[in-house]
């Protein structure tokens, strides 16, 4: 923790240092991603609101398609958080027993 880093990937029990630090990488992957949407959105935002300010039939058209986008990016960002979910469920202890034992019943069966 003195190096500032949080302590991601360091002393995890059972070798899990390298899925943490996939988890660590994707987490910081995801939430760039996120913050990129969410300051385009606040773009955006502030589009739409000095086109309803001028009252414009043109600004006002132009806000169907801006609300659209920002539709679309909102559901992007649920995606991304969605994936980032099912990534550190994947590295949990409990999920890596579960695969574990998913591999050791496939290979223990006999071949038919």
């Amino acid at each position: 923790m003195e190096n500032g880093s949080g302590g991601g990937g360091e002393a995890v029990p059972n070798g899990g240092g390298a899925k943490n630090g996939k988890a660590v990488q994707a987490f910081e992957r995801c939430s760039g991603q996120v913050q990129g949407i969410l300051e385009h959105n606040r773009v955006l935002i502030q589009e739409i609101k000095q086109n309803q300010e001028s009252g414009e039939d043109s600004d006002l058209n132009r806000n169907v398609a801006l609300i659209r986008e920002l539709n679309s990016n909102i559901a992007r960002i649920g995606s991304l958080y969605s994936d980032l979910s099912a990534a550190f469920a994947k590295g949990t202890p409990a999920a890596r027993a579960a695969d574990a034992a998913k591999g050791y019943n496939k290979r223990s069966r006999p071949p038919q």
